[in-house]
């Protein structure tokens, strides 16, 4: 099987994972899914063991499907940033792990709704209607994702993995592969929850030395500094109302 067909088969199961879990509006719900019927004999044509390899195939990639749609999303950059914020306060265990990663994919709902949304209308209808082919659906659907994936990338890191897959200078946007745009875009997301998390830190390390200061000041060597300066770094996130300012600002980075 070609390289272009494996692009397609990872682009439509994905998608369909998109549609299941509710991202996508609610119309779609009411398409007519394929009827997938697998059966276990001989066969002495060549092209039945081509399509039984081919189901198996989309099979696989519907397991890591998720996976694949969370790495060209804004869930990476806001996931880390809230793992940032549970060690900057001191409490690696609260928020919880569901909770976090349920918020992450509620505020990756809100800033993707728009693009899957133009996929759906763009690419899916007209797939599931027969208007267009995989490729034509795969060719319109991976447009409104490389857009917003060459939107938040990098440069520098883009040209790292342009280096490394060996490719001559692209010319223009459309002259950059998929596969070497998504990695570009991961590192780059790293980077810039790294710089947010840091940002994060600063202020709740400021309490933790004071706090440190006074108690050694006070001979109270044997009591944890963590112990003290939590109540006041969660006084002090209540305050600057933290999660208003967290959520807006994770927002507005992407622009």
């Amino acid at each position: 099987m070609s390289r272009p067909h494996y692009k397609i088969l990872i682009f439509q199961s994905a998608l369909i994972i998109i549609l299941l879990i509710g991202i996508s509006s609610s119309s779609v719900f009411g398409q007519t899914l394929p009827k997938i019927s697998i059966q276990v004999g001989q066969s002495d044509s060549p092209s039945d063991l081509s399509t039984t390899m081919q189901i198996l195939l989309v099979l696989t990639v519907l397991a890591l499907a998720p996976s694949i749609v969370i790495m060209v999303t804004s869930f990476i950059r806001i996931v880390v940033v809230f793992s940032f914020l549970r060690h900057a306060l001191g409490t690696p265990q609260m928020p919880p792990n569901q909770l976090v990663v349920g918020l992450a994919l509620i505020l990756t709902y809100f800033l993707m709704a728009p693009i899957f949304g133009e996929i759906n209308n763009t690419a899916l209808k007209p797939y599931f209607d027969g208007k267009i082919n995989q490729q034509e659906a795969y060719d319109i659907g991976i447009k409104p994702l490389r857009n917003f994936m060459l939107h938040q990338v990098r440069e520098k890191d883009l040209e790292l993995f342009v280096e490394l897959a060996h490719l001559e200078e692209p010319q223009s946007n459309d002259d950059i592969p998929t596969y070497v745009l998504i990695p570009g875009f991961v590192t780059s997301e790293l980077r810039i929850a790294f710089q947010i998390g840091f940002t994060l830190f600063v202020p709740f390390l400021i309490i933790d030395m004071v706090v440190a200061s006074v108690l050694m000041s006070m001979g109270m060597l044997m009591l944890p500094p963590i112990m003290v300066s939590l109540p006041f770094k969660i006084l002090l996130f209540v305050l600057v109302d933290g999660w208003y300012l967290i959520i807006k600002s994770l927002i507005l980075s992407f622009g």
